[in-house]
């Protein structure tokens, strides 16, 4: 099954190595379950409590043209 991976950090006390460690555990847990990852969708330093962000809209737009599970 195809999958994307969001990751996004909070510029409130949080540091941009987060986006990397989230990515590694999306990796980890995509090979294991046996996904196959066919995108990533990044927002750096945006508060996850508004929806007005570039690449968690560019993601909602894709998945209702494709067919993926968001890890």
């Amino acid at each position: 099954m195809k999958a994307v991976v969001y990751a996004r950090y909070s510029s409130h006390g949080r540091a941009e190595q987060s986006i990397e460690g989230q990515l590694r555990d999306c990796f980890a847990f995509a090979e294991r379950e046996g996904y196959k990852l066919v995108g990533e969708y990044i927002d750096h330093a945006i508060s996850g409590r508004t929806d007005n962000r570039a690449d968690f809209q560019h993601m909602i737009t894709d998945a209702s043209i494709s067919h993926f599970v968001f890890c």
